[in-house]
Formats: structure tokens, C-alpha cells, sequence
């Protein structure tokens, strides 16, 4: 089922969020496509994070993990091998390609094999002078009397 969205009034009220509707069509999109491999995305503290891929069968040479501007791309690939004859596979060894749209600040810190899992872990430093600031305000003066005073 598809649904499209009118994002007309939201665009009277902001500026900059132009990417917002690009954003939810391709979420929209992806929600009917392939689910492998499986993951989680977890929330360790207030501004980090942990995405856990399981990738059995698939080892550190085979999966590469690409970080741009604000996408996370992790694909993995088996190299081909002479096939023996399975009785039974079901451990999967497709390739895959899975998009993480990250936040604005969002970096990825590490990346690392633990039990059959890839985890990467990711932290949002938002730099110091896009944080907000307090602003001190001068009491009763006027903008000239402040002037005469610093000089």
C-alpha cells in the first residue's frame, strides 16, 4: 500500500527541510524491500548509538562499511567459491547492501566482528559553535551608554 503525503503546509513554516520529504519516500520505499540481513539499532547514551548487523558467514574481508556525509553504507559480499553439494543451506551468503541515513554530526567511531555480529558505533559531536548559547543581556543601559563605557 502506498500513501503520498502533502507537505505543502510544512513547507510554509521551515527552511532547509527540503530533504524531508526525500527522506520519508525512500523509508517509505524501503519498507518494501528485502530485510536482510537482520539489525538493531540501539540507543546506548544521549548522544550514542550502536547498529548490530547479523552477518554469519560473511567475514571482515567480505563486508565493507562506507561512511559519507550523512549515509551509512555496509555491504557485504562472499567471493565465489566452487560449490560443494548442500544436502541443506540455510545459512544465507547472498550479497546484501543496506542505507543507514544518519543525522547531521553523526560519526562512526568504530566498527568491529563480535559473535557472529557486525557492530558499529556511532556518536553525534555536535561541534561548539553550533550549540546553543546563552546570551547575556546588559541591564538598564542603552546600546550607546554601553559603548561609552567600553571605551
Amino acid at each position: 500500500m502506498r500513501t503520498t503525503f502533502d507537505f505543502a503546509p510544512l513547507w510554509r513554516s521551515t527552511i532547509g527541510f527540503d530533504h524531508l520529504a526525500d527522506l520519508v519516500d525512500s523509508t517509505m520505499r524501503q519498507a518494501t524491500e528485502d530485510h536482510y540481513p537482520p539489525y538493531n539499532i540501539e540507543r546506548s547514551g544521549e548522544d550514542h548509538y550502536r547498529i548490530s548487523l547479523a552477518v554469519a558467514g560473511f567475514g571482515a574481508d567480505d563486508i565493507t562499511v562506507t561512511a559519507e556525509q550523512n549515509a551509512l553504507t555496509i555491504e557485504g559480499r562472499k567471493p565465489e567459491k566452487a560449490a560443494g553439494e548442500y544436502l541443506y543451506q540455510g545459512i544465507a551468503a547472498r550479497p546484501f547492501r543496506r542505507v543507514f541515513n544518519l543525522a547531521d554530526y553523526v560519526q562512526v567511531k568504530e566498527a568491529a566482528f563480535r559473535d557472529g555480529l557486525l557492530i558499529i558505533d556511532l556518536v553525534r559531536e555536535v561541534p561548539e559553535a553550533m550549540k546553543p548559547r546563552r546570551i547575556q543581556i546588559a541591564g538598564g543601559a542603552s546600546p550607546s551608554q554601553i559603548e561609552q563605557k567600553a571605551a
